[in-house]
């Protein structure tokens, strides 16, 4: 109950503006969000590199209905992927295909995307192209399709929890795709996605076992103990190796675990996410997962 109230808040623009306008919520968008420039989640990539941590940068932001401000994006992202490559070779960039306008005008879109893919592979970034609610699911899967010949490094998320993701995952027969497979982080509809916990968590280990049989350099985003292991193992029954995958999770969250897995020899990247859009983010980070619920009351009680 207490996980669909907050993604409920995360779409309620009227409690975005209250809340972000208080001041007790910078303890939490210091501990979840890298700061508000490009300069400062550099600043953060660089650190985390030197602790072994792979990084990919996410400018928040999300749905766009005015094509001018996805062209912005676009070529914020372009920045950014410039940037990365000046100064923390490696990291790669996450998109919302929303953000570049696929739910506005799609052929507008397709060419922001395009633009970035070229601008990213011309300086060797690679580009991650984020899951996001069903309502853009469709395009973003039929747009990932359209740029794999060309750019076959690049990489999408795909969700355990959508009803339709095993289908989706079938429907790539000419080209091995890069994949990373999440939970999920939408409210989505019964006759949509799964909501059982526990229904989730058995088809993320499901999609899994497909994944790292069948798909070259796979991420699986997750923070579940469970889930973690369950990779570990069919990684190792499958005969893939540490350095053939990779875990991702979200900056400021399990910090100690990310650590433990490099020091066992994983490959670990940080979803790293700048930018001052970050109200519906967090909202969402906080209904995955209630300890970082409870970190943002302490906050508060706190002052």
């Amino acid at each position: 109950m207490m996980s669909r109230l907050l993604l409920h808040a995360a779409q309620n623009k009227k409690l975005e503006r209250l809340v972000s306008g208080q001041p007790m919520t910078r303890g939490l968008v210091d501990r979840f969000v890298a700061g508000v420039t490009l300069d400062d989640a550099i600043t953060v990539a660089q650190r985390m590199g030197r602790e072994g941590l792979d990084v990919s940068l996410d400018l928040l932001g999300e749905q766009v209905e005015d094509l001018a401000d996805a062209t912005a994006a676009t070529d914020q992202y372009i920045d950014t992927v410039q940037a990365i490559a000046r100064h923390s070779p490696g990291a790669t960039v996450s998109v919302k295909l929303s953000q570049l306008g696929i739910l506005a005008d799609r052929q507008v879109c397709a060419k922001n995307l395009n633009q970035l893919l070229e601008a990213a592979a011309a300086v060797d970034v690679d580009v991650e192209l984020d899951m996001e609610h069903s309502s853009a699911g469709r395009p973003t899967l039929e747009a990932f399709h359209d740029v794999l010949p060309r750019y076959p490094d690049t990489r999408m998320a795909i969700q355990a929890a959508l009803r339709t993701t095993p289908e989706d995952l079938a429907a790539f027969v000419d080209i091995k795709p890069r994949l990373r497979l999440v939970k999920g982080a939408y409210d989505e509809p019964l006759s949509r996605a799964l909501r059982d916990r526990k229904e989730v968590t058995a088809q993320y280990r499901y999609l899994a076992g497909r994944i790292l049989a069948h798909c070259p350099v796979p991420a699986f985003g997750t923070h579940d103990d469970e889930c973690i292991e369950h990779v570990r193992r069919a990684a190792e029954a499958c005969g893939v190796g540490k350095e053939d995958f990779e875990f991702q999770m979200l900056y400021g969250v399990r910090r100690d675990l990310q650590r433990q897995l490099v020091r066992d020899g994983y490959r670990v990247r940080v979803y790293v996410p700048f930018g001052s859009q970050w109200y519906p983010y967090l909202m969402r980070r906080m209904a995955e997962r209630p300890a970082n619920l409870l970190f943002f009351l302490r906050s508060v009680v706190g002052g």
